[in-house]
């Protein structure tokens, strides 16, 4: 029986901690695309198309495709400025969102640690350590250094796609793992298989239940909640990459040898 109910309450820990993370979904969707990669330093701008600079922009000012500068006038270097003072503030705004998103799921994890072990328990300090690395690398993925980002070509429709591969099995690791340092951290007290009879085991995972079952009211709340600003959020980030699409339409009209590097792309 006692297996039985390590199994039972595996389970509720297990739907508890995956349900935040896996219904963070975005109401909110961009449906714009990056076709370049896009790599952003104090004084450059560069578009970049299978690890080849394509279009560089120094200072806002200076303008160069295929490696050659573009002479520009006041009014096409006007253009430019607001162009590339757009891609300066909403790509970090990319990386910002990105991460937002994956915290909503690592936070509740945390919680449900926390709230099961205990308040700075030595089960819930290993798991904040284990997701505050995870969250300064995925961070470290777009952000190399200081005012420094680099975002690959990619579909903005789901932001939680920009997170596949190594870190999306990682994040998934690390929660099992946080179900085994709860199990490890209670189990003792909560399922004892020899020391117990039958009933008592039962009576003790049913209490526990209920417990899970309170603690995933209040995080569901939480959660939605967060979930509702981050959507504010990503709908405030559409409007304008879509201004900034708009004005790379302009752009592309005033300088035409720019043409063949349409770096955003809105689908209605």
């Amino acid at each position: 029986m006692a297996i039985a109910n390590k199994s039972r309450l595996k389970m509720s820990l297990f739907s508890l901690t995956l349900l935040p993370f896996y219904q963070q979904a975005y109401a909110q969707q961009c449906s714009i695309n990056l076709n370049y990669g896009v790599i952003i330093d104090p004084k450059h701008i560069r578009i970049v198309d299978k690890g080849k600079t394509q279009v560089q922009i120094n200072n806002t000012k200076q303008l160069f495709i295929g490696g050659r500068e573009v002479a520009l006038s006041k009014e096409q270097q006007q253009l430019l400025n607001s162009f590339s003072g757009g891609i300066r503030q909403q790509v970090p705004e990319i990386v910002s969102i990105a991460i937002e998103g994956v915290d909503i799921g690592l936070k509740a994890v945390n919680e449900v640690v926390a709230a099961l072990t205990g308040e700075n328990s030595a089960s819930q300090q290993k798991v904040q350590a284990k997701f505050d690395e995870l969250k300064w690398r995925i961070r470290a993925r777009f952000n190399q250094s200081a005012n420094n980002y680099y975002i690959a070509p990619q579909d903005l429709n789901d932001f939680d796609e920009m997170l596949t591969g190594e870190f999306e099995q990682e994040i998934e690791a690390m929660i099992s793992t946080s179900i085994g340092s709860i199990l490890e951290a209670v189990g003792q007290s909560i399922l004892v298989e020899d020391n117990s009879n039958e009933y008592g085991g039962e009576t003790r995972i049913t209490t526990y239940d209920k417990r899970l079952t309170n603690i995933s009211k209040g995080l569901e709340l939480e959660v939605t909640q967060r979930a509702k600003a981050l959507d504010k959020k990503v709908a405030v980030f559409c409007q304008q990459l879509t201004y900034l699409d708009e004005l790379e339409a302009q752009l592309h009209q005033a300088i035409p040898a720019l043409k063949d590097f349409n770096l955003i792309e809105t689908s209605n």
